[in-house]
């Protein structure tokens, strides 16, 4: 695919959900990005736009990329469970001997899943020796730890909205079981935009949503 088809590819293009901080030594220059993917297919997919596209006008020295996928086994359905499927991981060089099983090894020990890290280097003209592999690790340890909480954050706020639902829906329970007293009216919480530094936040507000909910179902139970 040249690089006018893949620019105006139909599909959404993709999007890293975290880039790590530089790191400079000695002129070169090291950043990771991690992306969602389910396959190698949309692990290549998201390493080769960020190679044509977003460093297309300064194009690194290596693109160095690992991805870990879970993924359906043959002939099965996932219907059986956790048996049915299996990990299915890769990882490239782009000409940096050793770097992509670095890459990947962050990936394993970070226990991070459907995605892809890419950790790209613009060398800077300086023969930086082993502590490029320490810049290449660092970097891939930085986007999957901070994708990790991504990840937990997005659970927590789904959950929070279920939370709301049901004790919404609870409150309204209570309500029918008050003769007499006027129906109340809840609003929906109106919550900001989330980031990473709202994950202590949200799960104190599980929890507080988790806690309203055992009271007023207590409160409903003594009023049957």
């Amino acid at each position: 695919m040249n690089l006018d088809a893949f620019v105006k590819h139909s599909k959404p293009q993709p999007q890293p959900v975290v880039t790590s901080q530089e790191i400079r030594d000695r002129s070169s220059t090291f950043v990771a990005n991690i992306f969602k993917c389910t396959t190698e297919e949309e692990a290549r997919l998201c390493i080769n736009h960020l190679r044509r596209v977003t460093h297309g006008a300064k194009p690194a020295s290596h693109e160095i990329s690992a991805w870990r996928c879970m993924v359906l086994k043959k002939e099965h359905t996932g219907l059986m469970g956790p048996d049915d499927f299996e990990v299915r991981s890769g990882s490239e060089d782009d000409g940096e001997k050793w770097a992509g099983g670095k890459v990947l090894n962050a990936m394993v020990s970070e226990a991070v899943m459907d995605a892809v890290v890419v950790v790209s280097r613009w060398y800077g003209g300086t023969l930086l020796g082993p502590v490029r592999f320490a810049h290449i690790e660092t970097c891939a340890v930085e986007a999957c730890r901070a994708f990790k909480q991504k990840e937990e954050l997005d659970e927590c706020v789904s959950t929070l909205s279920s939370l709301d639902d049901t004790l919404a829906q609870l409150r309204s329970e209570l309500d029918s079981h008050s003769p007499g007293a006027a129906a109340s009216k809840v609003k929906a919480p109106v919550y900001p935009v989330w980031t990473m530094s709202d994950l202590a936040k949200a799960k104190r507000l599980v929890k507080a949503r988790e806690n309203a909910i055992k009271s007023v179902t207590t409160l409903i139970e003594q009023r049957r």
